[in-house]
């Protein structure tokens, strides 16, 4: 028996402009939207997953997780205690990476990391949550 990382769960404001935030940011896709929770799923996902009602067991544990954003009515007020980390491929552009998600409304925040000294930058959503991009990796 096998557990699979389902979902990472957000509280937020307003799940579907999160969701739909994270979809542009992540290429993914929005599949269910409701006032008090929004979900994306990974875009890269075969059709043959996607489309189907049913997956088998190995296809079904190999799929990526995906977001869940949930309705909170209090905004967020300290660090994140968990965050996630992104990271562009060697042959991709990191700050072409960066600057698309600035422009689709992340900001540049301060953690406290010392930018002369980490291989990472650190971003927030349109709600403030943290995440990173990580330095180009191919594994």
């Amino acid at each position: 028996m096998r557990l699979r990382w389902y979902t990472v769960v957000l509280d937020s404001i307003d799940p579907t402009a999160q969701a739909r935030w994270w979809a542009q940011a992540l290429e993914g896709e929005v599949v269910f939207e409701s006032a008090e929770e929004a979900v994306v799923i990974p875009g890269d996902l075969p059709p043959e997953i996607r489309e189907r009602e049913s997956v088998p067991a190995a296809e079904w544990h190999r799929t990526p997780p995906g977001l869940c954003f949930v309705a909170v009515p209090e905004r967020k007020a300290v660090k994140n205690r968990l965050h996630l980390d992104l990271a562009p491929h060697l042959e991709d552009d990191r700050e072409a990476q960066i600057e698309r998600l600035i422009a689709l409304g992340a900001r540049r925040v301060d953690v406290g990391q010392d930018e002369d000294e980490v291989t990472w930058t650190v971003l927030a959503d349109p709600e403030g949550n943290e995440f990173c991009v990580l330095s180009s990796r191919d594994s």
